[in-house]
C-alpha cells in the first residue's frame, strides 16, 4: 500500500498526518477547525483515502498557521505515498455538483507545483474557518506534493456548498490521478 506519514512540530503548530492512497475512505480528523475537519473527512471518503490528521495550533491567534501547516504536511505525506509516480494515471478532471454549486478540479501529478484557484466567497468565514484560508491550504498542498492543480467554481450561491463541491471534486481527481494503470511512467520524458 502507498502510505505517507509526516510529523511537524513548530512553535505555532504540532501536526501529524498519515495517508494511505489505497485505503477505503476511513478518516480520523481533529484539527481544531471544525469546518476544515468536515472538508477533510469528505476528502477521505470521496477519494477513498485512509486519512489521519491530528493538529494543535495557535488558534488563539487565528486559523492561518494551523491550516497552512496542515496543507504542508498533507502535501508532504501525499508526495511520500505517491513515490516515483511510476504507472499512475497522472491526469484527471472531475466535475462535482453540490446543490446549486458546480466545481471542477483538474490535476496533473507532474512533479511541477502550480495552483490555479478560481473560487469566490460571499462571506469571510464558514463556521470557524476563514474563507481566504482555502486557497492557502491548497497552495501549501501543491507546493509540497509537487502537483499541478486547477480548481474552478463554475457557479454557486451558498459558500458551504461551493467549497464542499470543490473538496469533493479535488478528492475524486486526486484519487483518479493517483490510480496505478500501467508499469510505465506517464511522460514522454520517461520521468516525472
Amino acid at each position: 500500500m502507498r502510505k505517507g506519514i509526516v510529523i511537524r512540530n513548530t512553535l505555532e503548530t504540532k501536526i501529524k498526518v498519515e495517508i494511505n492512497l489505497d485505503g477505503s475512505g476511513e478518516a480520523k480528523i481533529d484539527t481544531g477547525v471544525g469546518f476544515l475537519d468536515h472538508m477533510l473527512t469528505l476528502m477521505a471518503f470521496h477519494g477513498k483515502f485512509d486519512l489521519t490528521i491530528l493538529a494543535k495550533g495557535d488558534l488563539c491567534v487565528d486559523d492561518h498557521h494551523t491550516i497552512e501547516d496542515i496543507g504542508i504536511c498533507l502535501g508532504e505525506a501525499f508526495k511520500e505515498a505517491i513515490g516515483d509516480r511510476r504507472g499512475i494515471r497522472r491526469y484527471s478532471t472531475v466535475y462535482i455538483p453540490m446543490d446549486e454549486s458546480l466545481a471542477y478540479t483538474s490535476i496533473d501529478i507532474s512533479n511541477r507545483p502550480y495552483l490555479v484557484f478560481n473560487v469566490n466567497f460571499s462571506d469571510e468565514k464558514i463556521g470557524n474557518m476563514s474563507t481566504q484560508m482555502f486557497k492557502e491550504f491548497f497552495r501549501a498542498f501543491v507546493n509540497e506534493s509537487r502537483i499541478t492543480l486547477h480548481i474552478n467554481l463554475l457557479y454557486g450561491e451558498n459558500d458551504h456548498h461551493k467549497i464542499e463541491a470543490v473538496f469533493k471534486s479535488f478528492a475524486r481527481a486526486l484519487k483518479e490521478g493517483s490510480e496505478i494503470i500501467s508499469k510505465e511512467v506517464s511522460s514522454s520524458k520517461g520521468v516525472l
